[in-house]
């Protein structure tokens, strides 16, 4: 491994300053109140995948780290539970104001240390605090109900699960932490496990949220590779484990979760989504959308991208060359550039799996129409970058057509009626979103209907709404909606009290 030196790994870059700033730390877990290392000393190492090189020591956590924090959450739940819902809520919402107080700089360590765009990282910061802020307002509708099934009283009330995992992958590590609000307003407390390949935003934020919250009530372990995680699930005293990652890991989970008790597992897993495109659309607005929902921005790396543009054949050439267009106008840069729309892959490991995708898919017939290599040019160093790829010819049964790159590497596939575009679209093991473009209300409305997919836009993609609940059907999720109401009443138990 190259020594540490940070200061050679932002010279002469956009931000460096406030970046040499930032990586000038000592990183830190939080377990029990405490800001703390690993009980053994141990540390790993966090890459820049622009410059390829280590900018920071961070913990390695042990199995008794894990069971200290663990602990520390068990020992504090019974304090928090008692605390008035709408004490929680303030709570939450001092530390959202403390996440926007320093956004800015949370901003630019997702930037760093996972390749976001530095512009696109402070959007995230932006999703962060309207969903803190929202579960904080939904702190009162974590209620019950009265049933009238007798002459007696039977009522409902929601309480607490107790403590609560949180697991979730790198290519939002700053937004998908903030999640914690939906639990800690319903009255749990948390473990948090941020990702090892992207850990600075989410130990910053522990920094922040020790200021705020009572000791235990939030912990925060971090460590390289599967042992922490799955130590953290089998671990007796969680009882509720929200987990967002590939479906691999969460198949993996489940299995653990399942070995060592009886807890409630919510999965929000990969996507292998189609955008359904038909003659009548307004072609400029689709292929607009089909670039903004590839999520280029995050090179690719969502869950949410609609990988698969499906494009009625009388129309297939005229919207296959305006996207090309949309997709060479963009401008791939070093991720703490202000100029940049796309970063780079988050490491070594998906930046391989990408191209080796796109030879495959040539290997199987496709045709490369706009990118399917690394980018060349000064500007990109040594950088993970991967250009943002459009194929064409791709045979839905194919490997490209099937398998999740999370990469950005859009694949278009011709259809000629609805029901082949169905058929195509409901062919693959996921189902998390889908989108259908055309200016014929019946025909959209058949099409949503028909989606085998937990999430659907009519002439839209990507964009999501605040309390509109998201997720995802098939491989792509269990357990529950995000993002809502649903979200936060997941992480409670519903107990029923009849007064004869």
């Amino acid at each position: 491994m190259d020594a540490l030196d940070t200061d050679a790994v932002v010279r002469g870059r956009e931000n460096a300053d406030a970046v040499r700033r930032l990586l000038a730390r000592d990183w830190r877990m939080l377990i029990g109140g405490e800001l703390r290392g690993a009980g053994n000393g141990a540390r790993f190492a966090t890459f820049d995948p622009f410059s390829r090189r280590p900018i920071a020591m961070v913990p390695d956590a042990t199995a008794e780290d894990v069971d200290a924090a663990v602990e520390a959450a068990m020992a504090a739940r019974e304090s928090w539970r008692a605390t008035p819902a709408l004490e929680r809520a303030r709570l939450v919402l001092a530390f959202a104001d403390l996440v926007e107080e320093h956004g800015d700089d949370l901003g630019l360590l997702d930037a760093i240390d996972a390749g976001s765009p530095v512009v696109n990282a402070r959007f995230d910061v932006k999703i962060a605090l309207e969903q803190m802020r929202m579960f904080a307002g939904l702190a009162l509708e974590v209620k019950g109900q009265t049933i009238p099934a007798s002459t007696a009283l039977h009522l409902t009330i929601r309480e607490p699960v107790g403590v609560v995992a949180k697991i979730w992958p790198y290519n939002h590590p700053l937004m998908f932490f903030c999640r914690i609000a939906a639990p800690l307003v319903a009255g749990n407390t948390v473990v948090a496990k941020p990702p090892e390949s992207a850990p600075l935003s989410p130990l910053a934020l522990a920094e922040l949220a020790a200021r705020v919250f009572p000791p235990g009530v939030v912990n925060v372990v971090v460590g390289n590779g599967a042992s922490v995680p799955d130590r953290i699930v089998r671990h007796p005293g969680v009882r509720r484990i929200g987990f967002i990652g590939s479906e691999p890991t969460g198949r993996a989970i489940q299995r653990a979760a399942a070995e060592s008790g009886v807890k409630h597992v919510t999965l929000e897993l990969g996507g292998k989504n189609a955008m359904v495109v038909f003659p009548d659309a307004d072609l400029d607005a689709a292929a607009a959308g089909a670039v903004n929902g590839m999520n280029f921005t995050w090179s690719g790396q969502s869950c949410g991208s609609n990988s698969r543009l499906l494009v009625h054949r009388d129309v297939h050439n005229t919207l296959v060359q305006r996207v090309a267009a949309l997709m060479q106008s963009r401008h791939q840069d070093d991720p703490l550039s202000e100029a940049s729309e796309q970063g780079t892959m988050i490491n070594e490991l998906q930046y391989d799996k990408s191209l080796a995708y796109i030879q495959t898919a040539i290997s199987e017939g496709a045709t490369v129409v706009v990118g399917g290599s690394r980018p060349e040019g000064d500007r990109f160093g040594d950088g993970l970058f991967v250009a943002p790829t459009l194929l064409t010819e791709v045979e839905p049964r194919s490997r490209i057509g099937q398998e999740e790159v999370f990469g950005p590497v859009l694949s278009v596939i011709p259809f000629d009626d609805e029901s082949e575009a169905l058929r195509i679209a409901n062919d693959v093991q996921f189902g998390l979103t889908a989108s259908v473009w055309t200016t014929d209300i019946n025909r959209a409305l058949r099409m949503a209907r028909g989606f085998e997919a937990g999430f659907v836009w009519v002439n839209g993609s990507s964009a999501h709404y605040p309390n509109v609940p998201y997720g995802g059907v098939k491989s792509s999720g269990v357990g529950g909606k995000e993002e809502c109401l649903e979200e936060l009443l997941s992480y409670t138990d519903e107990k029923v009290i009849n007064i004869l």
